[in-house]
């Protein structure tokens, strides 16, 4: 995927903001005794997903991005763009699974439907 043309949606910031002052706090503890040590995977694992994981969508299809791993989706494997109760873009697929896109949230589906190159569709009148 091209950086030009890609939308890219991220989780916010703010939590890697809070993975680091999570990793700080944690230093004194793990300083106290060796076997603490692991308490600092803890912040880093956070810091992690939060920079990494998101979704990122082109005129190709969609790529999920999670701490450890991808998964790529051609917008031909998906039947039906929505959201859930909690307000999370989920993309319903040909082979009816469901699949929660990561960081899109309810408002960014017309950002992500223009990315497409298709029309959008809604309800129709009569």
């Amino acid at each position: 995927m091209s950086s030009s043309d890609t939308l890219r949606f991220r989780h916010n910031q703010a939590l890697l903001v809070a993975a680091v002052v999570a990793f700080l706090g944690a230093l004194p503890l793990a300083a106290a005794r060796w076997y603490l040590l692991p308490v600092l995977l803890v912040p880093l694992a956070l810091g992690g997903w939060a920079w990494r994981a998101g979704t990122d969508a082109n005129s190709q299809g969609l790529r999920l991005r999670a701490l450890a791993g991808q998964h790529r989706i051609r917008w031909d494997q998906i039947a039906e763009l929505g959201a859930d109760a909690d307000g999370r873009a989920v993309a319903r697929l040909t082979d009816g699974r469901a699949v929660t896109l990561p960081a899109v949230r309810h408002d960014d589906l017309p950002r992500l439907v223009a990315v497409t190159g298709q029309a959008r569709q809604g309800p129709t009148t009569q």
